[in-house]
């Protein structure tokens, strides 16, 4: 019976996910200049890594250690590098596809070829997710919980950045690829098991995506993001990640 909840909590999670990605272009925040609340999110996302995932990795370096990998020390943040590293690279392909001339006063959106590239590695990248919210129920039901809460927000963070690239491509094909993403991986996370190594591992990758994703969002100047939205965020969310 606590198999099934626990199935059916997870499930209902990852349709919650998968909602954000529908429907959160509707809402205000996707305005120029950027809300408060798009920074709030970045800022909620990146204490996440940091307050908790970033140390559970170092809890779980144990398990590489008996695996063939154990002669690279500090393997595990080598694998958060690669995570970021490969989608500073993906960001720097969209940003080079988009064409310099304006049009209304906008940057064109990226090629065929590029969206698919960019928004297949995105939707990859949300498999994980959905995969390892399946992995986040040995924790307990507020773990779970506030692992959706800081992906739910890194979504909407996410959403703003491919849809600002692809425009209505984005939002006649891409975000429902994105969508069925997290469900996918929530499937396959739920028909199969994996070691603690290879859960550590995906944990790295994806730590290393939300901390790009985040900054990229954030740090240039035309994005006019509020940096005390974003301290406030995540000084609150690490509060919360402290203390419940």
């Amino acid at each position: 019976m606590a198999e099934v909840l626990s199935s059916i909590l997870v499930g209902s999670f990852s349709a919650a996910l998968a909602i954000v990605h529908l429907f959160v272009g509707r809402l205000h925040f996707r305005a120029v200049p950027r809300s408060y609340w798009l920074s709030g999110a970045g800022g909620v996302s990146v204490a996440y890594v940091f307050v908790h995932v970033l140390p559970e990795l170092g809890e779980h370096q144990r398990a590489f250690e008996e695996t063939a990998f154990a002669f690279l020390e500090r393997h595990v943040y080598l694998l958060a590098l690669a995570g970021f590293a490969a989608f500073y690279g993906l960001e720097r392909l969209a940003q080079k596809s988009r064409s310099p001339e304006t049009v209304g006063g906008e940057r064109t959106e990226t090629s065929a070829g590029v969206f698919w590239v960019h928004v297949g590695s995105f939707t990859a990248y949300n498999v994980l997710v959905g995969y390892l919210l399946v992995h986040r129920t040995e924790g307990g039901p507020a773990s779970l919980a506030l692992f959706v809460v800081a992906m739910a927000l890194h979504f909407a963070v996410n959403d703003h950045g491919l849809r600002n690239h692809h425009h209505d491509a984005y939002d006649d094909t891409g975000r429902w690829l994105l969508a069925g993403g997290v469900l996918a991986g929530t499937v396959v996370g739920i028909a199969t098991t994996v070691t603690e190594a290879a859960v550590s591992a995906l944990f790295a990758l994806l730590a290393g995506g939300i901390i790009l994703n985040v900054v990229k969002e954030e740090l240039p100047e035309e994005r006019q993001s509020n940096f005390w939205a974003f301290g406030g965020g995540a000084a609150v969310y690490a509060a919360v990640l402290l203390f419940v």
